[in-house]
């Protein structure tokens, strides 16, 4: 059973990002408030769940937090800063729309680039043990796959309605046949053995 909270006694925000090994899209974030106490059979890691079951949570979470906030980095700003770093930019967007302004926040991972002043706790595979970040795990992935659905429409030659844009064999054949996009992060390496500029 997931934790509700790493420290009950203060406002808790959880954080998680989505889409940070893929080749072409931006990598969302999101951070949630939970109620204390939480509890809802459908809040897991969101890499365990159907995808079906994971839009069923968003709703669960979008209607039960006390606060909650999606926000993203683009394929531009990866490459201007590092996945990395964008990671944390896009989670810090996401705090910055919060309500409520959080004590304490619980990272999904090992790193995260302090947030003002608010105390936080990294947590390795946190979205599987704590309800916040998994929560947040939920709506950044489902945000970022309704994103590349979109983007789908506009370029259906590489199967991001089914890829979400990460290194699929099909995803790179198709990069392969007709070029990169402008949604391609040109610090990746796309096709390792190919020259990058050639893609473009």
């Amino acid at each position: 059973m997931l934790l509700p909270h790493f420290q009950p006694d203060r406002i808790e925000a959880g954080c998680d990002e989505a889409g940070r090994g893929c080749l072409a899209g931006p990598v969302f974030a999101a951070a949630v408030i939970l109620p204390e106490d939480f509890q809802h059979p459908l809040i897991n890691d969101s890499k365990k769940l159907k995808a079906a079951d994971r839009y069923a949570a968003r709703e669960v979470v979008e209607k039960e937090a006390l606060d909650w906030a999606v926000a993203s980095c683009s394929p531009v700003e990866i490459d201007e800063f590092n996945i990395f770093r964008a990671s944390y930019i896009a989670m810090h967007r996401a705090l910055d729309q919060l309500s409520t302004r959080p004590e304490h926040l619980l990272i999904d991972g090992k790193y995260f680039i302090p947030y003002g002043e608010i105390s936080y706790d990294c947590i390795i595979k946190g979205d599987g043990k704590f309800m916040s970040i998994a929560a947040a795990g939920i709506l950044a992935k489902t945000y970022r796959d309704d994103w590349m659905r979109e983007l789908h429409a506009k370029y259906p030659h590489y199967g991001w309605e089914r890829n979400q844009g990460y290194p699929t064999k099909q995803h790179r054949a198709a990069i392969r046949e007709h070029g990169a996009t402008e949604h391609h992060r040109r610090s990746f390496r796309l096709l390792p053995d190919v020259d990058q500029a050639s893609l473009f």
